[in-house]
């Protein structure tokens, strides 16, 4: 059995003798009492882009670099398709070469990295091994007459995460005496030999990619992060990274960490994108267009301002009568602070009959604007169907749903009178306030599958605020130039920008049917692309 290794993130912690020896009495009890792990497989049942556990024997072993180690092993099986070599010529190889040779098609050689190489390097020749959690991916093969070859490599990553490492297994081990009888089964005549040191590059050693349309993501991309990622996470950076064909096979609720390419995306047309959500009720909808809000305004402006509601101790009223418009007559309530009018920049206006045209403008001089009218007792929101403020280009809206209106008087009670903070302005009004937010579908292609993946985001993810876009020339060229870095036009999905993306699924009831949604969360478009 391998030695403990001890490991922390605390510097404070100390592992005593006593400790010791009761992490040794538990694995030893473990290694003949607990059952294997699911992801326990033979070679004959490892497939691409997967994470198994390995029970295997040490052929063969030799130092690649620094970082990196070379493992031969072998469990007696062969895999379904043709392993990738490390070529070994210029490497001080350790076990029998001729041994290996003649078992090269049973044989794969696993790269062992960072923390695992010191374990590697104190292995044995001939002793039985679990590796635990050894990924598997396909590798481009370079050969003149067939360019698209792949072949399968297997790596055991740094780290420590879901209990990856490498352990001697002992002789009481009761899957060491199934091994051995299985390694003693095997027809060695049945196994071709081979004179080269490095696997031949033989049409029937290589395995032709299924996905060899130029669209489709390639099986073999890296996995490290050494290609350009135009996203990065905001959070949750201990999670594993998960193929997405393993997350469409689980149930939810779950989170992930990906690597993928954008396929595709929806909507096409970047300023659909922008929607309006209920952080109560969690209902979206569209924002309303710039017509039916003047509609709103126009019938509401039918009926003339009383005058017992101007002039009151809340505000300073001023009204006056448009020209050539049937005589319509517009009321602006000045907010008093602290009894006093403040500089125009500072002060809330609350209008009657104003148009949407007129209101603009208005908002861009004062610092908010709340239309209103009269009401029996005093002045009264409009329909929530408009918005229950406006500040600068911004329309503030509120969910009708969830919305309890109180008096216009409440806004006295606001302590800071020159921010006017729309959340805050709702709050007194007993309004829930609808939230920005950008609501996309993303296609993710890793090459071991397609994943759609909802955005719904306020700002983080483009790092541009939602609720400005619609008004905002520049951040809509912004979020053009974002969509085209990350899912180029006009170019094959292999050139396309990795994108590292944290994912959550969760369950849909709609009837009778039931089905699994994932939503993008806690991730950002990298800072060099905006």
């Amino acid at each position: 059995m391998s030695p403990v290794t001890l490991r922390t993130s605390g510097k404070n912690f100390n592992m005593t003798a006593l400790d010791h020896n009761m992490v040794e009495a538990l694995r030893a009890w473990a290694s003949t009492h607990v059952p294997p792990s699911p992801t326990l497989l033979p070679l004959s049942d490892v497939h691409r882009m997967q994470y198994c556990d390995l029970t295997c024997q040490l052929l063969g072993k030799a130092e690649v670099d620094g970082t990196s180690f070379l493992l031969k092993v072998w469990d007696g099986t062969r895999t379904k398709f043709p392993s990738w070599r490390v070529c070994i010529q210029d490497l001080v190889l350790e076990g029998d070469l001729s041994h290996i040779l003649r078992l090269r098609n049973l044989v794969i050689d696993v790269v062992v990295y960072d923390n695992h190489v010191q374990m590697a390097k104190s292995l044995k020749i001939g002793s039985f091994l679990r590796i635990y959690s050894l990924h598997t991916r396909l590798q481009p093969v370079n050969s003149e007459s067939m360019t698209s070859l792949i072949r399968l490599e297997f790596h055991l990553h740094g780290g420590t995460s879901y209990g990856r490492g490498i352990r001697v297994l002992p002789e009481s081990n009761p899957d060491v005496d199934k091994l051995k009888r299985a390694l003693e089964s095997v027809d060695l005549a049945a196994i071709q030999p081979s004179n080269d040191t490095c696997q031949s590059e033989d049409e029937d050693n290589c395995l032709t990619p299924s996905h060899s349309d130029s669209d489709l993501v390639s099986l073999y991309a890296v996995e490290r992060c050494q290609q350009f990622c135009a996203t990065k996470l905001i959070d949750h950076h201990y999670l594993e990274k998960t193929p997405l064909h393993a997350i469409l096979q689980q149930r939810a609720p779950r989170q992930y960490r990906i690597l993928a390419k954008l396929r595709s995306y929806e909507p096409r047309r970047l300023f659909q994108s922008v929607k309006l959500l209920c952080p109560k009720c969690n209902s979206l909808q569209e924002v309303p267009c710039e017509e039916n809000v003047d509609k709103i305004f126009q019938d509401a402006a039918t009926k003339s301002p009383e005058s017992k509601l101007q002039g009151m101790s809340l505000y300073d009223s001023q009204v006056w009568a448009t020209k050539g418009q049937g005589g319509r007559r517009v009321a602006v309530h000045f907010l008093r602070s602290h009894g006093a009018l403040p500089r125009s920049d500072e002060c809330l206006i609350l209008i009657e009959g104003g148009r949407l045209c007129e209101i603009s403008k208005l908002s861009s001089v004062f610092g908010g604007v709340i239309p209103v009218r009269s009401g029996p007792e005093d002045l009264e929101l409009l329909d929530l169907a408009a918005p229950f403020l406006i500040r600068g280009k911004v329309c503030h809206y509120g969910c009708k749903q969830c919305s309890n209106l109180k008096p216009i008087q409440n806004l006295r009670t606001i302590p800071n009178k020159r921010l006017w903070i729309p959340s805050s302005v709702a709050e007194v009004l007993g309004i829930v306030p609808l939230q920005y937010v950008f609501v996309m579908m993303f296609s993710f292609d890793d090459g071991t599958g397609v994943l759609d993946a909802y955005l719904k985001d306020s700002e983080k993810f483009f790092q541009i605020p939602a609720s400005e876009i619609l008004t905002d020339d520049s951040l809509q060229r912004n979020l053009e130039k974002v969509m085209d870095v990350i899912c180029p036009p006009g170019i094959k999905i292999d050139a396309y920008p990795w994108l590292e993306c944290l994912i959550k699924s969760y369950n849909v009831t709609s009837g009778t049917e039931q089905r699994i949604c994932y939503q993008i969360f806690d991730t950002t478009v990298a800072e060099d692309i905006i």
